[in-house]
């Protein structure tokens, strides 16, 4: 969008302001059954040379399908225990919100056992 204004900026000039002005990324996708899920919940880290650099926080795990053929799953948490935007999250006074989050979707195994 920024080359479409006119702009010609150097493409990692682009990506560094991308990579200042995004922390979180949602990525929702359309399952087999017509259903829309959030599939990925990542943060966005920082660049390492012209490459920017990610980390999942959650994934939607696909656990198979009911008898009526929708999907079923859950959301699990990657294991990330204090994302980058951990310092932005105590400012507003949401870190307590944001561990019990990152906490309650941690899961050990495909079946759900801790």
């Amino acid at each position: 969008m920024i080359t479409m204004g006119g702009f010609s900026l150097p493409s990692r000039t682009i990506r560094e302001m991308v990579v200042s002005s995004i922390d979180v990324i949602i990525q929702a996708s359309r399952m087999r059954d017509g259903s829309r899920r959030i599939t990925h919940v990542t943060e966005v880290v920082g660049m390492e040379g012209e490459v920017v650099t990610t980390q999942d926080l959650f994934v939607y795990d696909y656990l198979g399908e009911d008898q009526n053929g929708n999907m079923l799953g859950r959301h699990r948490s990657t294991g990330i225990g204090q994302p980058r935007f951990w310092d932005r999250a105590k400012y507003y006074n949401e870190q307590n919100k944001l561990a019990a989050a990152l906490d309650g979707a941690e899961v050990d195994d495909v079946l759900g056992r801790s």
